[in-house]
């Protein structure tokens, strides 16, 4: 039963999820990984190192974990469900007990996570939620600089979303919040019949490497701010769509042109370092609380639901 090395197959998931009283369904949006080459292949776009410290989200029945143990001196796992979380180093131990010590498990909200036990995670490696994907890859990033690496699957509209370039309809708040901490790519696209049960949408692979913010005397949350206020209200331009921002369209304006772009432009047209430059430029004396920059999770998570069309619920490994 199951992969000759330690992977599981579509009987092991099954039998692992009838065991702990999981039926999953589209409703819930509960999909597991049932396919040993497609966690092989995770792994492969990872360009993991044998010293690599990787945390994994939502590791859920352990199938993408037994691929990762092999490869790397240690896993972090952050699972929200207390049964999943229990499980799995049961599941790893079975199966991979010489490997077992290099299994850490958290029982936690990725979202709130702050810091981690053990050694800094040098990479994240996970097949997200659909409906939270943006907000965890965003908020990890802050609070997890060790972070250099990132590979996750998500649904495949996520993924152009979060790659997008400026100038098309789908390049938004995602787009440019990921552009601030590095550069995202797309690494392949995963069909549908690797999931158990089987998705309505197609997956795809989303890679990642840290780099530097652009140079700006702004913060990033003074800079997040101005890409929130833009990306409001897209189709205006960015004189109307920043006023609440600057206090008044012509403080919005003096502050664009101040930072070189025409008032008459619009959010989708600029990249991360055109809004670092704009938030250097706000209006020492702009009303205090309009345009405010809400926390990270919270305008993470408004901003993926105001983009992505009602996207379904997320998948599991």
């Amino acid at each position: 039963m199951g992969d000759s090395q330690g992977l599981l197959g579509p009987a092991d998931i099954r039998e692992l999820a009838g065991a702990l009283g999981i039926r999953p369904t589209k409703t819930l949006g509960q999909n597991f990984v049932i396919d040993a080459n497609t966690v092989r292949r995770i792994v492969r776009a990872a360009e993991l190192t044998p010293d690599d410290v990787v945390l994994e989200v939502g590791p859920g029945l352990g199938s993408l974990t037994l691929a990762l143990l092999p490869e790397v001196r240690r896993v972090t796992a952050v699972e929200i469900d207390p049964a999943l979380a229990r499980a799995l180093p049961i599941t790893v131990g079975a199966r991979e007990p010489d490997l077992a010590d290099r299994l850490e498990v958290v029982h936690a909200d990725a979202l709130k996570i702050t810091e981690l036990p053990g050694p800094a995670p040098t990479a994240l490696v996970a097949n997200l939620p659909y409906n939270v994907a943006v907000p965890v890859v965003l908020h990890l990033l802050e609070r997890l600089p060790s972070l250099a690496r990132v590979l996750v699957m998500v649904q495949a509209e996520v993924a152009d979303r979060m790659t997008a370039s400026p100038g098309g309809k789908i390049y938004g708040v995602p787009s440019v919040k990921l552009a601030w901490y590095g550069d995202a790519r797309r690494a392949g696209p995963v069909g549908r019949a690797v999931f158990w049960p089987v998705p309505n949408v197609d997956s795809g692979l989303v890679a990642f490497t840290r780099g530097e913010p652009p140079e700006t005397t702004a913060s990033r949350k003074e800079v997040f701010a101005v890409v929130d206020a833009a990306f409001a209200q897209r189709r205006k331009t960015l004189r109307a769509a920043l006023a609440g921002w600057a206090g008044s369209a012509p403080a919005a304006e003096e502050a664009l042109r101040a930072a070189g772009v025409d008032p008459k432009t619009r959010g989708e047209q600029l990249d991360v370092a055109a809004f670092a430059r704009i938030a250097q430029y706000r209006p020492v004396g702009e009303i205090r609380g309009q345009g405010r920059s809400p926390e990270p999770e919270e305008a993470e998570g408004h901003a993926e639901r105001a983009g992505d069309g009602g996207l379904p619920g997320g998948a599991g490994t």
